[in-house]
């Protein structure tokens, strides 16, 4: 199976501000800095000072926490803004650094950006098409800023999943699940979720899809969704959020995000926002139906062969991301009897 990131552990301690900000002359002192996002991996506060107001990130993710890492993701969206993309780059210090390093963390100072946040059911089909064209957007200005690549896609490959692997976990998740002395409705969700997805793997392991190659690979944000996106009103103000900057399939980073943009409470998707979404990113893209067509076969077999949620909660006794796996384990099931429909969303 795929390595899934282990969670952070305990509370990260709070970042030392005024010896930050003694690496940054102009901005003042400080008066209050206060938690804004939690989070899975990292953390974020809203700094004000004397001279105004601030997004200061605290990198904890550490796969992607290092200073070189983020600096070069800082080099990359100062050059994507210039290019015109919604972003927030970070401020330099007094020697023009962007990354400090204190206590062993990583942090970065950024504007602060005025916005809220905004899934599928808050966006208009203008605003999906919005949505989708600035997504390639940023695929087309990453190969600009990172340069092509033909590089074999890093990082996760659920699209090759075997599904005997994944039948090996699912009865050890079931096994955890079921000797939870204090079983609460999630548990009973988990079992029976995890007992219908043995038997659709069951069904389908003959439809596995082939791995990624490399001429599907290119830089992509790595993490787009509605909680990495700021607007203001109807506009995307800032894409924030930059740490799984790499290179994977482009068209799987458009079809992900749009099953967590568009999925409801239900598990079903916004069809005709999927649609209005998808043709708006071919275009921006340059990808075509086909190669979209078979992102959407790679991603629902990833799907179908996730469980991360569950192996936080069994393995690693971390709640935090409970709350999504209802709508996320029924779109798997919705997306699998659906699968024509889904399909022709993205290509029609």
């Amino acid at each position: 199976m795929p390595h899934v990131p282990a969670p952070r552990r305990g509370a990260p301690p709070a970042p030392p501000v005024s010896a930050l900000l003694r690496r940054y002359p102009p901005h003042g002192e400080p008066l209050t800095c206060v938690p804004v996002t939690q989070g899975l991996l990292n953390r974020g506060y809203r700094l004000t000072t004397t001279r105004g107001t601030y997004f200061l990130k605290q990198h904890l993710d550490a796969p992607t926490s290092d200073r070189a890492t983020i600096t070069r993701q800082h080099r990359a969206t100062q050059r994507l803004h210039d290019l015109g993309v919604p972003v927030a780059p970070p401020l330099p210090d007094a020697e023009g650094r962007t990354v400090a390093l204190l206590g062993g963390h990583c942090y970065a100072l950024h504007p602060w950006v005025e916005g809220r946040h905004r899934d599928g059911a808050q966006l208009t089909e203008a605003g999906s098409r919005r949505l989708g064209t600035l997504l390639g957007f940023v695929h087309t200005c990453l190969e600009r800023v990172m340069g092509a690549t033909r590089a074999h896609p890093a990082g996760r490959d659920y699209g090759s999943a075997d599904p005997e692997d994944t039948l090996r976990l699912i009865d050890e998740l079931l096994a955890l699940a079921r000797a939870r002395h204090d079983r609460a409705a999630f548990d009973e969700l988990a079992e029976h979720r995890l007992t219908e997805r043995r038997r659709l793997l069951a069904e389908h392991a003959h439809r596995r899809p082939a791995p990624a190659t490399p001429a599907t690979g290119g830089w992509v944000h790595g993490d787009f969704h509605p909680l990495n996106l700021l607007y203001r009103g109807a506009e995307p103000a800032a894409i924030v959020d930059w740490d799984r900057l790499g290179v994977q399939p482009r068209a799987e980073e458009a079809v992900r995000a749009a099953m967590i943009f568009y999925v409801q409470p239900t598990g079903r998707l916004d069809l005709a926002k999927v649609r209005a979404y998808a043709r708006a990113y071919r275009r921006a893209a340059g990808v075509d139906a086909a190669e979209l067509a078979a992102a959407v076969h790679r991603v629902w077999w990833e799907r179908l062969n996730d469980f991360w949620i569950l192996r936080w909660r069994y393995q690693l006794h971390d709640s935090r991301a409970d709350p999504q796996f209802p709508a996320v384990s029924a779109l798997a099931v919705w997306w699998t009897r659906e699968y024509e429909a889904v399909r022709d969303a993205f290509t029609g």
